[in-house]
């Protein structure tokens, strides 16, 4: 008997909102898989490297916001909270979300906002006093903004993932090249913490040559986030769980963990294979709401996506990764979360490092020696600028979410010194996503991870300039 299109979505545990957005038969849900395989296996002559790019300095960088839900509302303040940022232009469909955002940072900054409209946000792009882009809408839309952005002339700042097809991937890459515009997406990374201060262990020769790494989106947010009708716009967070298995929120842990493992600087990701438990939570939850409020009635008996994913990388120089995505069970959390080496490995939460398997993990007062030896400047410098703005009261109530991402981009925009995240870090991280669906679509077979450097991952110099060789350090937050 012949399967219909919702036999054929479970039977390869992909869905609609992902890579088979606007398939309506199985011959176009194959010819979708098909064509990840061949995106996946293309190859590319790079036009212009921007890994170590500087673009020229801007002293006041002009920054326009678009998607003012849950993170953008956020983004605009942490921006308004860093000196020397003027945030000048906010967009939403949702005029009140305009109207709020403008509200709460009114105190220093003036936006004009704008929403006309879903298609409002190009008439910010088309400004020319906007040196920045920052994308908090959907995950859909992401990579067509960021191109439309760098397309007229501004830098970008997206939230992840920053592409959901290899094709946008591709795509950012070509025009963040052509352009010569940063591409950089928002994440986890070694810019502080834990991971800042393991990645300087490691550059110091403390771990000896790294051998693996372990990580995961390990989140709880059937409650907080899935099953909730004001959390996100259109629930669109809950429909990215439907008919669709794969490793769908990888950056978190896969960024810091390619630092460190110098991905795009001396190695590359090679192949990948991912598989994928079945769901034992959330169609179950449906039901449950559905019982007490029509409202989820809808959501009931949909394919929802295995609550496990597990996602293992190899790279080229032998090296190897495990990235979990897990956002429906109780299980405490973790990101970036084990390091082996050829001389110590890393554990965290609690951190800690050990030299030896007869002698386990080091005593706790030892591991806080080696924490104050090898915290980096960045950690320092940033710490510090947080302190000052509270010792001087000028943060107001943002200046605790700045993070040292959010810092450190506009203190290299500033300073005309390349960025710590590039375009290739950017969709390599972002493209695990597509290529774990195809693979968890056939069988946990391995898939070809791009190298969307064109080659130039071997002679690249390492990037995340974790003690600041690059310069910089002098942005201050209010």
């Amino acid at each position: 008997m012949k399967s219909n299109r919702r036999d054929f979505l479970k039977i390869t545990g992909i869905g609609s909102l992902g890579i088979l957005a606007g398939c309506t038969s199985n011959k176009e849900i194959e010819s979708a898989l098909s064509n990840i395989k061949e995106q996946a296996d293309r190859t590319r002559t790079q036009h212009f490297n921007m890994h170590g790019f500087a673009a020229p300095a801007i002293d006041v960088v002009r920054v326009g916001v678009t998607g003012l839900g849950m993170r953008g509302s956020g983004t605009a303040r942490r921006f308004a909270s860093i000196e020397n940022v003027e945030v000048v232009a906010l967009n939403d469909v949702r005029p009140e979300m305009v109207e709020r955002s403008i509200e709460s940072i009114s105190d220093n900054h003036s936006p004009e906002g704008y929403s006309n409209g879903p298609d409002d946000w190009k008439r910010m792009c088309e400004r020319e006093d906007i040196d920045l882009i920052c994308i908090a809408t959907p995950w859909y839309l992401h990579a067509e903004q960021a191109v439309y952005a760098m397309e007229h002339g501004k830098h970008v700042y997206c939230e992840l993932p920053i592409a959901n097809t290899i094709e946008e991937c591709w795509n950012l890459v070509e025009t963040s090249e052509r352009t010569q515009r940063h591409c950089v997406q928002m994440s986890d990374s070694c810019h502080s913490g834990n991971a800042a201060l393991i990645l300087n262990m490691v550059r110091k020769g403390l771990f000896g040559e790294t051998i693996h790494a372990e990580g995961g989106y390990i989140h709880d947010l059937l409650d907080s986030h899935i099953f909730r009708k004001d959390t996100y716009h259109e629930l669109w967070r809950l429909h990215e769980n439907i008919d669709r298995n794969g490793n769908l929120y990888p950056q978190h842990p896969l960024m810091p963990m390619a630092q460190v493992m110098d991905i795009n600087n001396g190695d590359k990701m090679d192949y990948l294979i991912s598989m994928q438990s079945n769901d034992f939570i959330m169609a179950e939850k449906a039901k449950e709401l559905a019982a007490e409020d029509d409202f989820w009635e809808p959501f009931v008996d949909l394919d929802y996506r295995g609550n496990m994913n597990t996602t293992l990388i190899r790279t080229h120089n032998g090296k190897t990764m495990n990235v979990q995505h897990d956002v429906s069970t109780p299980r405490p959390g973790i990101r970036f979360h084990l390091l082996n080496g050829t001389k110590a490995s890393y554990l965290s939460r609690p951190g800690r490092i050990g030299f030896s398997y007869e002698d386990g993990w080091i005593a706790e007062e030892e591991y806080d020696a080696l924490v104050e030896e090898y915290t980096p400047r960045i950690s320092k410098v940033f710490d510090d600028m947080i302190r000052m703005a509270n010792e001087t009261r000028r943060a107001g109530h943002s200046y605790e979410q700045v993070n040292a991402m959010d810092w450190r981009l506009i203190d290299c925009i500033r300073n005309g010194i390349p960025v710590e995240v590039d375009v290739y870090d950017s969709v390599v991280t972002s493209a695990v996503i597509p290529l774990s669906e195809w693979s968890v679509a056939n069988g946990s077979m391995p898939v070809n991870v791009p190298d969307f450097t064109g080659g130039s991952w071997e002679t690249n110099k390492r990037g995340m300039n974790v003690n600041l060789e690059t310069g910089g350090g002098n942005t201050r937050i209010r």
